[in-house]
């Protein structure tokens, strides 16, 4: 199979710089700045979210931070995120063989898609990428903490845990990040978004993959798979950083709640 064109960025200068170097010391500052939490070794995943950088990149921060000591393991990343613009079932593959970000191009593993795209959940549906975010607010991420790597760019669409999980199990191994895009509660005020978003914390904590709902997470097909997938592989989930848009940057009317977690 031969991928075609590179896939440019589409919220480079609105969610994130488009200068290279504004963009390199950003997200360098995001992970340094981080308060260090959790386990000492790399993660096997990560959760993380995808808001413009003034927004999540601190809490983003939190998660790439234990992510930057992975690069000598981590060949390739599997990376997952909701679908904010088309409504599709399953999970959506793109024919771009690289996504381009004002840090350079990240390759795309032709070999990982060959491998997954027979299952009948799997699709190549391009619309379903080419305006959306949230996988590409966390290449920067990973091309600062990370050295060489491609990605398997996957946007999920309605899909059942077990749906996600299979993929999962096809593609992760020990050179394998899995890293899945959520954002957590949307426009409540500040105290009931903490409430709201601390019980999804336990959700997620536990691996409860069967009770975690799209309003309280809007990567919730996603998260979910992970968990599921989590569970077969006897993995702990470690929370590394919980806020809202009204801890960071924003009024505390109406939040959006964002998290990390990581998976060992």
């Amino acid at each position: 199979m031969v991928l075609s064109k590179y896939r440019e960025p589409a919220v480079a200068g609105m969610f994130y710089p488009s200068d290279s170097d504004t963009l390199r010391e950003q997200v360098q500052g995001f992970i340094d700045q981080a308060r260090p939490s959790g386990p000492t070794s790399p993660p096997t995943a990560i959760i993380a979210p995808h808001a413009g950088y003034i927004y999540s990149g601190p809490i983003a921060g939190s998660a790439y931070q234990h992510v930057q000591h992975a690069g000598q393991f981590t060949q390739r990343v599997l990376l997952l995120g909701p679908s904010h613009y088309v409504a599709f079932t399953g999970l959506a593959l793109s024919h771009h063989a690289a996504f381009h970000t004002p840090l350079g191009d990240v390759p795309v593993d032709v070999n990982a898609i060959q491998h997954i795209q027979a299952l009948p959940q799997v699709q190549f549906i391009e619309a379903a990428h080419e305006r959306e975010h949230c996988l590409e607010v966390h290449l920067p991420f990973l091309q600062v903490a990370l050295d060489q790597f491609s990605i398997i760019p996957l946007v999920v669409g309605s899909a059942t845990p077990e749906e996600v999980a299979e993929v999962l199990d096809l593609l992760w191994d020990e050179h394998t990040l899995v890293v899945v895009s959520t954002d957590l509660s949307h426009y409540l005020d500040y105290t009931t978004a903490c409430t709201v978003d601390a019980r999804t914390c336990v959700k997620i904590e536990q691996l409860d993959y069967l009770h975690l709902m799209p309003e309280e997470a809007c990567g919730a097909h996603a998260v979910a798979g992970l968990l599921k997938a989590a569970m077969r592989r006897h993995l702990t989930a470690t929370t590394l950083d919980l806020r809202n848009s009204g801890d960071t940057e924003g009024d505390k009317d109406r939040v959006v709640g964002y998290g990390a977690w990581s998976f060992n």
